[in-house]
């Protein structure tokens, strides 16, 4: 786990959701690990950081929010880049799995969020700087 926890912090990472409580968690949890992470609260807030940090590797983020969500964000993120994508949700419905295998994501984490999940999927990526394998 320490080989996993290592690759984790060579990664730039943005969380991208609007559930406080949530955010609360992986916040805490990654600080103690030592990850390099932003969190944004809706999809337009993880555009604008995705935007001003082209060295971020990866970016999770939930479908459901206010304001823009998350497969909008993604859509907007593919005319800039290919970057990995990792959706965590609570939807489970087709239609949101099939759009967002459209806008080239593979990856999708079911909530309630598992960290040890999370960790095994990020470090079986093997992303290299900017997202890129």
């Amino acid at each position: 786990m320490q080989d996993k926890i290592a690759k984790l912090r060579d990664l730039k990472l943005l969380f991208v959701e609007d559930e406080e409580d949530l955010i609360s968690i992986i916040s805490d949890t990654l600080n103690k690990l030592g990850a390099n992470f932003l969190i944004a609260r809706n999809g337009k807030e993880g555009l604008s950081i995705f935007e001003a940090n082209q060295d971020i590797d990866l970016v999770i983020t939930d479908i459901n929010m206010p304001i823009m969500n998350g497969l909008d964000m993604i859509k907007e993120i593919r005319k800039l880049s290919s970057l990995e994508v990792i959706i965590m949700s609570a939807h489970t419905e087709s239609e949101y799995i099939d759009k967002s295998k459209e806008l080239g994501v593979e990856h999708y984490l079911l909530k309630p969020f598992d960290f040890l999940k999370f960790i095994d999927l990020v470090v079986s990526l093997d992303l290299g700087k900017n997202g890129t394998k």
